[in-house]
């Protein structure tokens, strides 16, 4: 069966999101006791809890902030997003970027909640309150915090097991060309 047109697909008499990229698209349906999941071209393009009543509308807003961010005026009355609880920070964050950058800072909103298509919440979450603390707010500077909590640090290597390798000694490289350069500017 077919997405519709506001990216929902049938299923047992409820209807499931999937992202808006996936709408009027070719969706194979796997129900399971607990969990439905979406399939498009042999790729899983949305789960969702199963509901097991009739008639529901189940909506994760992740899938829906692509279109908002090329029609941000929707984002306050968006159907999808109407139950959508999030932290306070989120609604600082919006608050400032809106009052800084006026209607460009709806947008710049949204770009902040796509990161929680490659994040969860939580993480997110931890971000947006870095963020603020730190007094940048765009997306980017989000998205840079939120990137520089993922790094794991590499361990040092060690030489404690590896004595052959102490008597190794690297040659300074040859900066003649660089200096070059300098005495030319």
């Amino acid at each position: 069966m077919n997405a519709t047109s506001m990216s929902l697909v049938r299923f047992d008499t409820n209807d499931y999101s999937v992202p808006t990229a996936y709408a009027h698209q070719p969706i194979t349906v796997v129900g399971c006791v607990d969990e439905v999941r979406l399939v498009c071209r042999d790729h899983v393009v949305a789960r969702h809890r199963r509901d097991w009543g009739r008639e529901q509308a189940l909506y994760n807003p992740i899938h829906y902030l692509a279109l908002l961010e090329r029609k941000p005026g929707a984002l306050d009355h968006a159907l999808p997003l109407e139950s959508w609880q999030l932290p306070v920070a989120f609604g600082i964050l919006r608050r400032r970027l809106e009052t800084e950058w006026g209607h460009p800072g709806t947008r710049e909103f949204i770009k902040v909640l796509r990161l929680l298509e490659r994040a969860s919440l939580l993480e997110l979450h931890a971000a947006v309150k870095q963020s603020l603390e730190i007094g940048v707010t765009s997306c980017d500077a989000v998205r840079v915090l939120l990137e520089h909590r993922r790094e794991t640090l590499v361990p040092l290597f060690c030489l404690d097991q590896r004595p052959h390798l102490g008597s190794v000694t690297v040659p300074p490289p040859d900066l003649t060309a660089y200096q070059c350069l300098r005495g030319a500017s």
